[in-house]
């Protein structure tokens, strides 16, 4: 079982969320279909074509948009003078929100990948009325845990690289947070320290996948690569703008907001996140989720990790039953 067959939105726009930010949509698929978001991670990155791929196009009218700052959407988070204050998870919930109003949707089952999952669980959580179910892969919740692992932890695993990292930080940043430390270089009127941070911070994040430094082709776009530097440590530099601080994270503490909502979790077994627990443990503080776990695979979940992601969406456009 492969993925849908490729296809073209059927409409597309720039909506005006407020504080002079304009959000790329795009919906494809059946237009009265049973409506779908699909949440891109990083923070930073962006919708990829792909994602239309997971939804039956008779069955689904599928929602894609890049998130503030991201991809198509504009101010760019590359762009020095962009203000990043009014980037947060608050503020994209409610453009989704917004866009919900815009495309007349009461209610959407909500895909999201990696920082997807994070802002789709918080998503649910807090506007539960209108998610009808959940599917994420590559999960995680946001949590300091999460970020510290991310960011420190794995220096034990890759020692040369985080070493490497962490001489392009101020000697005096580098016991505090990381992703804080290096966010204050992406916002120096300095280009070239703004540069030389961006580098580092996808370097480091290319060598945890793990790949050669800067094989990752889309790093190579010094565009995407300030822009993505610039808004994955802004989340991660101020607790995802989450809450309280807590090593433990809001996400995991107000799992039990999710009952009622449907959701499956599609994990890779050798996902760093798993070295926590993080998926397990809000499995089984969500009474209605699913988890597949992927053997020997990682943060991308790959053909296997697709195939459940098929599942999912199969089985909820057929209203939760399964074949």
């Amino acid at each position: 079982m492969g993925l849908y067959p490729e296809i073209e939105p059927y409409d597309h726009g720039m909506l005006d969320v407020g504080d002079g930010n304009h959000v790329y949509w795009e919906t494809c698929g059946n237009p009265h279909g049973k409506p779908a978001v699909v949440l891109h991670g990083g923070p930073g990155s962006r919708a990829s074509p792909g994602h239309r791929r997971y939804f039956d196009p008779a069955a689904y009218r599928i929602v894609l948009l890049d998130q503030r700052g991201a991809g198509r959407s504009l101010p760019r988070a590359s762009a020095p003078d962009t203000d990043m204050s009014v980037n947060t998870t608050a503020h994209l919930m409610a453009d989704l929100e917004r866009l919900r109003a815009h495309l007349g949707i009461e209610r959407w089952l909500v895909w999201g990948v990696s920082w997807g999952s994070v802002l789709g669980l918080r998503y649910a959580q807090t506007h539960p009325g209108v998610v009808t179910e959940l599917v994420l892969t590559g999960v995680a919740t946001g949590s300091n845990a999460e970020v510290d692992l991310l960011t420190r932890g794995l220096g034990k695993i890759f020692p040369e690289a985080h070493e490497r990292f962490l001489a392009e930080l101020p000697p005096d940043t580098r016991d505090g947070n990381l992703a804080a430390a290096c966010n204050r270089l992406l916002e120096s009127p300095d280009q070239a320290v703004r540069e030389r941070a961006a580098r580092a911070w996808t370097d480091w994040e290319t060598a945890t996948i793990p790949a050669p430094p800067g094989s990752v082709a889309r790093y190579q776009d010094p565009d995407f690569r300030m822009g993505f530097a610039r808004t994955v440590t802004h989340y991660w530099g101020n607790d995802h703008f989450l809450g309280d601080g807590n090593d433990e994270g809001v996400v995991l503490r107000d799992a039990h907001l999710l009952k009622g909502i449907p959701g499956t979790l599609v994990q890779g077994s050798l996902d760093f996140g798993n070295l926590l627990g993080i998926v397990w443990r809000l499995h089984h503080a969500w009474p209605d989720s699913d988890l597949v776990i992927v053997d020997e695979a990682g943060h991308d979940a790959g053909a296997v990790g697709d195939e459940a992601l098929l599942a999912a969406t199969d089985k909820y456009a057929r209203g939760g039953t399964a074949e």
